[in-house]
């Protein structure tokens, strides 16, 4: 069996946890498939600091693992965990996927999924905290868009290397980007950033960000900060401290307090997520 694919117990897991039932791979299931991984798996580092301070583990959890924190605990993780495991489960429904690299202030530092469906090709990421609720189709002759209260994403048309850049605006203002590659890797082949994220100055060691996205709203944990939006609409509310970081967390995503009151116990500092220095991974 390629290494890529689920036994059949993992994969009928995978599908109870987004709940959604097994079909062919068409667009339509493909659609179902993305929303309800955005909606049911959120993007955390809630666990990327739990099993690193409990277990010392610094890679990315098998799926056993991810399966288990998805099932008792509500966990999802960032883009290594999310977007590897994601790519595994597409790949066992017979989707014609490849897991791809994307370059930001680093080389290859994040990871992606690009798929082949009825002729056009999709970028997937469950693993960038952004309310990516469709496959977003890469054959584009003008930018795709896609916006949610303050933050505009804008998917432009692939360069000349086929290569495809996404762009985070918030409030108007350039905040995020990167360059998704179409050359196809193995999740081995981040081995290197994936260390250099469980580096003590790295960013998800150091902040807390949880997300969870539906078509039309999100909802945000960023730190201190409570960001709800709906539609154009978005509302932040700063909470006292680390004790209502901890209540709303488990309130609005259901992880429990006393994992994550564990997992941000020891953190020094809360970072700003999106600014990055040029030689830490983020993910």
């Amino acid at each position: 069996m390629p290494h890529e694919f689920l036994d059949e117990l993992q994969l009928q897991r995978y599908l109870r946890a987004l709940g959604v039932s097994r079909r062919e791979p068409t667009l339509a299931a493909l659609e179902e498939l993305v929303a309800a991984h955005l909606a049911r798996i959120p993007f955390e580092n809630i666990s990327k600091l739990y099993y690193h301070r409990r277990y010392g583990l610094s890679s990315v959890p098998d799926i056993e693992r991810f399966l288990g924190g998805v099932e008792q605990y509500r966990f999802g993780g960032t883009c290594y965990t999310n977007n590897s495991h994601f790519f595994r489960l597409l790949a066992s429904l017979r989707y014609n996927v490849k897991l791809c690299a994307a370059d930001m202030k680093v080389p290859d530092v994040h990871a992606v999924i690009v798929l082949l469906q009825d002729g056009r090709e999709y970028l997937i990421d469950a693993g960038y905290a952004a309310p990516f609720c469709r496959p977003l189709p890469r054959d584009l002759k003008t930018d795709y868009v896609i916006a949610l209260g303050r933050d505009r994403y804008i998917l432009k048309p692939q360069d000349a290397n086929g290569c495809s850049r996404l762009e985070l605006y918030r409030e108007g203002e350039l905040k995020h980007r990167y360059v998704a590659k179409p050359a196809p890797r193995r999740i081995e082949d981040f081995s290197g950033v994936i260390a250099d994220s469980f580096r003590p100055d790295a960013t998800f060691l150091n902040s807390l960000l949880v997300t969870r996205a539906w078509e039309d709203r999100s909802v945000l944990i960023h730190n201190l900060a409570l960001i709800e939006s709906h539609g154009a609409d978005h509302s932040i509310r700063t909470l006292a401290g680390r004790g209502e970081l901890v209540a709303k967390v488990e309130e609005f995503f259901g992880i429990p307090r006393m994992i994550v009151a564990e997992a941000v116990g020891e953190l020094r500092e809360l970072q700003e997520p999106w600014e990055v220095p040029s030689n830490v991974s983020s993910s």
